[in-house]
């Protein structure tokens, strides 16, 4: 014979599951032209960033980076 407190708490793991999806349909598509404006950005903001920089505070950005690359990989 089932206990009644494992009928109510399966019920309410059944309510929290179904709350708690996110439904297919309110996923909304992304705009296809706004998607390529955005890409459109991305692909000039590295070169217009660089020529903004000084050569002396792009070796300092490009340093900095390099320090981070090599203690991610040598990490004790």
């Amino acid at each position: 014979m089932k206990n009644k407190d494992d009928d109510v708490n399966i019920i309410a793991t059944q309510i929290v599951s179904k709350t708690t999806e996110s439904p297919k349909e309110f996923k909304k598509a992304k705009n296809p032209a706004a998607v390529t404006l955005g890409h459109l950005g991305g692909l000039k903001g590295g070169k217009a960033r660089a020529a903004k920089l000084t050569p002396k505070r792009r070796k300092a950005i490009a340093k900095k980076a390099a320090e981070a690359r090599w203690a991610s990989k040598h990490k004790p």
